[in-house]
């Protein structure tokens, strides 16, 4: 694919101008809800520099049906058309289910990585729980509602030993036609088939609901799943959202087991480093052209992956008359000169708030996508100059002189000892022992997903994902970026300390009250051997006292 991007010019840095004034026009979308607080802090970045977007997360199903049915500009989707939905048995197509049928042209375009992520809401003598572990076959167990409480073996096993007291879990599920949905039953019907099989035959969108109040809740889009689990009621909940949820709340998530015994969470560089394995379809003729299959990050083998990690996508319009009626020049215009920012200058903002930027070969992708706007309508300023390649792109993922290589995915610590299989829980009093050293090993990964394909790079990268001088490591120190759990890598290749109220995991004994109720029992055992003749003696002496 050759090496195309934008020149820098008019609107903002990374994002070119139309050429005539008044060109922008309002443009309209909805979609997924896994992706919308991406979507949304780009919206609010153009907004100053006269690019007017609105978007409503109403779930990527409802996004597709309403491109397709032509009442939105574009649709954020986290999986593509399936041609008949899965769970609910309906027409999930580009075409209009209304009157004349009109299939609406498109073309998918990448703009964000993430990782579904499952806060919970666990409260132990007053304490919210912080550094909970769960392995996929915990997970699926509980989201097929076969584990049904905290006490359960297989969650103190997850554990190191440290057990729970007895309390119901409360699965929180989408009730909305759902990308979250989708990516979260894509891995459990890919890795655990025998246990999900049982539940569901193949993976949803829309999560089955749940048949009584012992199956849990179901809640409307991520701010609902999120707000209900962070509620004072909501004690013994787990659910399931893209992680700047949790963040954007300081509110713990799982850390998943993932193939190398690790138990990890979705920072962008854990992130990074998983998708390094996805396999995106790169035929051109293909409908499906840029999607992704995951298997292979289920599966990532580096100590850093996050097993649940994903891309979403933009659903672009890129028809002509008659078949696109909704699109004009202005508002062609304002929907590539967003999308230029998007995949570019922007993906710097969205590490900090939960999700992980586009790899090098994606944004190449990503521009190429949006050139079709031009194709569809030649009045539409695409500004581009080959001659610039991704240099104009502010993306942690990429430096220059290694555009090939995902140096986000390079410069990721290395779990905390803590969070290895067969040791325990971190604890208040533990530093994570995440290594600050860069791996800066080149080398090929398996699928297409932006995989390292050159040789490695010796530079670290600072905050702002700018390179530090060859040999500095990422710097070590507190919990700058938010992270609720604070035993990984955040913003700038920090590596973090555990999180000050994890110790309500460590300290909790694997025979669950045993270690609490034996020393009591001593006690007791020792004041009915001493107290009867201590009171004997006490009345003796008052009796001669009287005498």
């Amino acid at each position: 694919m050759g090496a195309v991007s934008l020149l820098a010019v008019g609107v903002g840095i990374g994002m070119p101008s139309a050429t005539a004034s008044g060109s922008h026009t309002q443009i309209q979308g909805s979609g997924s809800t896994w992706a919308a607080n991406a979507v949304n802090q780009w919206i609010s970045d153009v907004n100053s520099q006269g690019l007017q977007v609105v978007f409503s997360g109403s779930g990527s199903g409802s996004g597709r049906n309403d491109f397709a049915q032509q009442v939105t500009d574009f649709a954020v989707t986290d999986i593509g058309f399936q041609g008949k939905d899965p769970g609910t048995g309906l027409q999930d197509t580009n075409c209009s289910t209304t009157g004349q049928q009109v299939c609406r042209p498109y073309a998918y375009e990448p703009i964000v990585a993430g990782g579904t992520a499952f806060p919970y809401h666990l409260t132990v003598a007053g304490k919210l729980v912080r550094g909970l572990r769960l392995s996929g076959k915990t997970l699926t167990e509980i989201f097929t509602y076969k584990i049904k409480n905290w006490d359960d073996p297989a969650i103190t096993k997850d554990n190191n030993g440290h057990a729970f007291p007895s309390l119901p879990i409360i699965p929180v599920t989408h009730s909305e036609v759902s990308g979250s949905s989708a990516q979260f039953t894509m891995f459990m019907n890919t890795e655990y088939p025998s246990i999900w099989h049982t539940f569901q035959s193949g993976f949803v969108e829309y999560y089955p609901p749940p048949k009584g109040s012992e199956d849990g809740v179901a809640q409307n889009g991520s701010d609902g799943v999120m707000n209900f689990i962070s509620s004072g009621a909501a004690n013994g909940s787990i659910g399931y959202d893209e992680y700047s949820y949790a963040l954007g709340q300081h509110w713990p998530v799982a850390a998943i087991l993932n193939k190398a015994g690790y138990y990890t969470l979705p920072t962008q560089y854990n992130v990074a480093v998983a998708l390094q394995h996805a396999v995106i379809n790169t035929d051109k003729k293909s409908k499906n052209y840029l999607l992704q299959t995951l298997n292979n990050v289920y599966t990532a083998p580096e100590p850093q992956a996050y097993p649940l990690s994903s891309y979403s996508y933009f659903l672009i319009p890129t028809g002509k008359s008659p078949l696109e009626s909704r699109m004009t020049t202005s508002k062609r215009q304002t929907l590539a000169d967003f999308l230029f920012y998007a995949v570019c200058t922007g993906q710097k903002e969205i590490g900090p708030i939960g999700y992980s930027p586009l790899p090098s070969n994606l944004v190449q992708a990503s521009f190429a996508q949006t050139v079709l706007l031009n194709k569809a309508d030649p009045n539409v300023n695409v500004s581009l100059e080959k001659s610039t390649s991704l240099q104009s792109c502010d993306n942690p993922t990429f430096v220059a002189g290694h555009l090939n290589v995902n140096h986000l995915a390079q410069i990721a610590p290395l779990p905390a000892s803590c969070l290895k299989a067969g040791n325990d829980p971190c604890s208040d009093s533990q530093t994570a022992t995440a290594s600050v050293a860069v791996n800066t090993g080149g080398g090929k990964h398996p699928g297409t997903g932006g995989g390292s394909t050159g040789p490695g790079s010796s530079q670290s990268t600072g905050a702002n994902g700018q390179p530090l001088p060859p040999g500095t490591a990422p710097s070590t120190g507190p919990n700058s970026s938010g992270d609720p759990n604070g035993v990984q890598g955040g913003d700038g290749g920090s590596v973090e300390t555990a999180a000050p109220n994890a110790a309500s995991l460590a300290g909790y004994n694997p025979h669950s009250l045993t270690g609490v109720l034996a020393p009591i029992a001593v006690l007791e055992i020792l004041a009915v051997m001493i107290l009867p003749p201590g009171v004997y003696f006490f009345l003796l002496k008052r009796r001669r006292k009287s005498l």
